[in-house]
């Protein structure tokens, strides 16, 4: 199988995690998918308007070819976000060019604020959409046309994905990879990568992401991502099981096959987690947010947390929350 071609367009004050998280991502597919004996792999360019170095908003810089011709067969056009990409959008050699090029690709894929650039060019009219929950209510603003939802950590519409800021740009190349070559192949580029594979593209910008193994089976990741989706919830095993169309006991071996824990650690730690968040995040009782989670009462938060965290939820709030963006939740 030939290579799939992923271009990806830089600007001066791009975010330079929005480019070589993703390049990571693809570069390291050819090697895994041959380990696993799997043909397929990724021709990855950075390309831009002026052709050579390329720097970054925190001063890496990169080197970058030419735009390609739009017809020169591109599977992928990724366009990363940054300060830069205002300057980017009124650029009109190159937003003509991402006009021109991203209908004849076979997909388009936007990482953080490099939606804006999309939107300019006219690629997402119509589409759902997300993008960084900072800039979120400008892009709403500035291109009525596109839905947009600032919620996830990203979004497939069609043959149009895009991503939240910085690191879901992984999960977004995780997802195109996946979508490609398949679960296991995106599984061992996440283990090689010491990350977690990958969050749940519905999974909130604003959650805490929890480092654990994505089942192989469909059913069994549903269920993953309804635990992860809802952490307070009832996930008891038999509910969980009925989603998943099992019996309580295959469902039990299989979950903890594929995912290396029991379905009740698996819950516990989304909700410790969660509860993490709520922590950080809130001035809410623990009270509140033990039942949010789902831990019923914040004795039982309180057990969890020392036994999974070696603290306290009060030790940890002190520890780690951000006043600046304290929110208190009705």
């Amino acid at each position: 199988m030939a290579d799939r071609t992923v271009v990806i367009v830089g600007y001066s004050g791009l975010q330079s995690l929005d480019v070589t998280g993703p390049f990571e991502v693809f570069a390291g597919a050819r090697r895994a998918a041959t380990a696993l004996g799997i043909d397929g792999g990724y021709d990855v360019r950075l390309v831009a308007s002026d052709a050579g170095p390329v720097t970054s908003e925190s001063g890496l810089t990169l080197g970058a070819g030419p735009l390609p011709g739009p017809r020169s067969g591109i599977d992928t056009l990724l366009l990363p976000g940054g300060g830069g990409v205002d300057a980017a959008r009124r650029d009109r050699a190159l937003v003509d060019w991402v006009r021109r090029a991203g209908p004849r690709a076979r997909r388009v894929a936007t990482v953080c604020s490099g939606a804006f650039l999309a939107a300019e060019a006219g690629l997402l009219d119509g589409r759902r959409v997300t993008t960084h929950w900072a800039r979120a209510s400008q892009l709403d603003a500035d291109y009525p046309s596109v839905v947009v939802d600032a919620d996830p950590i990203y979004v497939q519409d069609g043959t149009v994905w895009s991503s939240a800021g910085v690191t879901a740009g992984i999960d977004l190349a995780l997802a195109l990879v996946e979508d490609d070559l398949g679960t296991d192949v995106a599984q061992l580029i996440a283990r090689w990568l010491v990350m977690f594979l990958h969050r749940p593209g519905g999974q909130s910008q604003f959650a805490t992401p929890v480092w654990v193994r994505r089942a192989r089976r469909s059913p069994v990741r549903d269920v993953q991502a309804r635990v992860e989706a809802a952490p307070g919830a009832d996930h008891r095993v038999a509910t969980l099981a009925a989603t998943a169309a099992m019996s309580e006991r295959h469902f039990t071996r299989v979950f903890a096959a594929e995912v290396g824990e029991t379905p009740s650690r698996f819950v516990e730690q989304v909700r410790t987690e969660a509860a993490r968040r709520e922590l950080e995040v809130t001035d809410d009782t623990l009270d509140v947010i033990a039942v949010r989670c789902g831990f019923g009462t914040s004795e039982t938060l309180r057990r969890t947390f020392r036994r999974r965290l070696q603290t306290s939820p009060d030790a940890y709030r002190r520890r780690f929350a951000t006043t600046s963006t304290t929110r208190s939740t009705p």
